[in-house]
């Protein structure tokens, strides 16, 4: 077996057995607490630029199949986990992990102490790293490390956005007989997804409950979106900081009043910057899919997905305009707000539930609701 190694900025050392492609990538370290879920970990656009730590001990073990796949190819920079299976065994499973990676140019370190490094990234905070099967000088890794940009400050959204406009019918397709998936709805909207690195399953459960959707690149103008005539628009989720997305958020500002929105992850950061707020980057983020938040128009707790490291202000934000709708209980950041004047809400987690439980799916029918209202007035 071949060797790999993880330089973090700040001189720590990690050395493994590596897997996937023989190569060499940097990004930001970060690290995810899932049991499940890693293929769509690794296509979620999400995590580009980024460094992806699974702490579940074994990782393709179930292998990889392409319906689960939220887009086209993988858009993780690596992968670091306990132990990588190179044979997959599920009657889902159409190809092994590491071939799947391997394919896609994504190098993989295998053999760490995932508990060491985890706790060594909630101390110290995400840091950048460079992951290698082809240096084996750890100091020229950590060099490499040093120079690539910081997360804070850089626009990836752009990057992994659409190219063209397109339209997505399919509706959630279950994986099991047993999977409790609602009728597909009748299709009684259409709605615009601006697309800042958006999950195919969110697309899905557009579909499922009732939506014909056209999604559009991140830097349609507000004008061309209305064009399109929608009966709704949506804020995908997406990679990097918010703050650089000056146009992305303008075009925003400009379609609040006009038609009901829905932004989700990036989404809900964009929006609380075109109502005024500001954003900061958090320690070491949240990426996992058990964190519980209190939807505070309910008091009921939800477990939810999470894959963000940025979060908004609440402080920042006016609430004569906006009422917060949903906080984190493990520490207490913003997970969602809604305009008290205009039909406009947003969470910072995920409810697709890909990977992830699903008690948010309710809040596509909060959407749907939404735009259904309009529609009477």
């Amino acid at each position: 077996m071949k060797s790999a190694i993880l330089a973090l900025e700040d001189g720590t050392v990690f050395e493994g057995v590596s897997f996937g492609a023989p190569t060499e990538r940097a990004g930001e370290v970060v690290f995810n607490t899932a049991l499940t879920g890693y293929q769509e970990v690794f296509t979620d656009p999400s995590y580009s630029g980024q460094i992806v730590v699974l702490t579940n001990p074994q990782i393709g073990n179930y292998g990889t199949n392409e319906e689960d796949n939220e887009a086209p190819r993988p858009y993780i920079e690596g992968l670091a986990v306990r132990e990588f299976s190179a044979v997959s065994s599920n009657w889902r499973s159409d190809a092994e992990a590491n071939g799947f990676l391997e394919r896609h140019g994504i190098p993989v370190i295998s053999g760490l102490d995932t508990r060491a490094l985890v706790r060594h990234l909630r101390s110290r905070g995400v840091m950048r790293g460079a992951l290698s099967s082809i240096e084996s000088d750890p100091e020229a890794l950590i060099a490499k490390a040093r120079a690539i940009p910081t997360m804070a400050g850089l626009d990836l959204a752009t990057q992994v956005s659409t190219p063209e406009t397109y339209t997505w019918a399919k509706p959630v397709d279950p994986c099991s007989p047993s999977e409790r998936v609602p009728p597909l709805a009748k299709e009684h909207f259409h709605v615009v997804a601006y697309d800042f690195g958006i999950k195919r399953n969110i697309l899905r459960r557009l579909v499922q409950v009732g939506c014909r959707v056209t999604v559009v690149p991140s830097l349609t103008s507000a004008e061309d979106v209305l064009a399109l005539k929608p009966d709704g628009i949506f804020l995908s989720n997406g990679p990097g900081d918010p703050e650089p997305l000056q146009a992305q958020v303008g075009n925003i500002r400009k379609l609040i009043g006009k038609k009901p929105i829905f932004g989700i992850c990036l989404g809900h950061q964009l929006l609380g910057l075109a109502v005024g707020g500001k954003t900061y980057k958090l320690k070491f983020g949240h990426r996992g899919a058990n964190h519980p938040v209190r939807n505070e128009l309910t008091k009921r707790v939800e477990i939810t997905s999470h894959n963000h490291g940025f979060a908004v202000d609440p402080d920042s934000l006016n609430l004569n305009d906006v009422e917060l709708t949903h906080i984190n209980l493990n520490d207490q950041t913003l997970e969602g707000f809604r305009h008290r004047h205009h039909p406009v809400f947003c969470v910072q987690y995920h409810p697709e539930a890909a990977p992830g439980p699903h008690d948010s799916h309710y809040l596509f029918d909060e959407f749907v609701k939404l735009m259904k209202d309009e529609q009477q007035r």
